[in-house]
C-alpha cells in the first residue's frame, strides 16, 4: 500500500512518537517536496525529527497541477502526488484539504485514524494517553472528537 502524507498529520504523529506505525500499517510512505520543506524548517514543531523521517521519502510531483488558490502548497502537492502514485491513502488533518481531496474520490485518513488503526493492529495499547499529549501541545482536538475517538477505541 502507498500512503502520501501531508505536514499537519505528520507533526501530530511525531509529537506522540508514532511515525513508525505508518510503515507498519501501509508499507510505503511518501511526501511531496513541499511537505518536506514545510516540516523541516528550523524552529518548527518537530522539525528535526520530521526532517530525518521524511528525507528518504520525498517524491517530486510530475504535474504542474496546483490548488494553491484553495489549499496550501504542501496539501496541493500531496493531492497531486496521491494521483500520480495511484496511492491508497492521503494522510491529512486539515479539514479543508480533507474535504477537497474527498470530493475527488481520494481516500483520506487523519492522525487520529492512524492511531485507531495502530490500536486495531495491536501496534499500540492505548490511544487516550496519546490524545492527551496532542491536546497538551498546539494541536487542537475538540471534546466531541476526543470522545468519539476514545469510544471507537473502546477506551471510554
Amino acid at each position: 500500500m502507498i500512503l502520501i502524507a501531508d505536514s499537519s498529520a505528520l507533526v501530530a504523529l511525531s509529537v506522540v512518537d508514532k511515525l513508525d506505525v505508518l510503515e507498519k500499517l501501509f508499507g510505503d510512505v511518501y511526501v511531496p517536496r513541499a511537505v518536506y520543506d514545510e516540516v523541516s524548517k528550523e524552529n518548527k514543531t518537530e522539525s528535526y525529527k520530521l526532517k530525518n523521517y521524511c528525507k528518504d521519502r520525498i517524491l517530486d510531483i510530475q504535474s504542474s497541477a496546483n490548488f494553491n488558490i484553495t489549499l496550501g502548497k504542501g496539501e496541493s502537492e500531496a493531492i497531486v502526488l496521491y494521483t500520480e502514485q495511484n496511492a491508497d491513502f492521503l494522510l491529512c488533518d486539515d479539514k479543508k484539504a480533507k474535504k477537497f481531496a474527498q470530493s475527488f474520490g481520494l481516500k483520506v485518513i487523519g492522525s487520529l485514524g492512524i492511531l485507531l488503526k495502530a490500536k486495531e493492529a495491536e501496534l499500540i495499547n492505548e490511544i487516550a494517553p496519546l490524545i492527551e499529549i496532542l491536546r497538551g501541545s498546539r494541536i487542537f482536538i475538540d471534546d466531541k472528537t476526543y470522545a468519539l475517538v476514545l469510544g471507537m477505541a473502546g477506551e471510554l
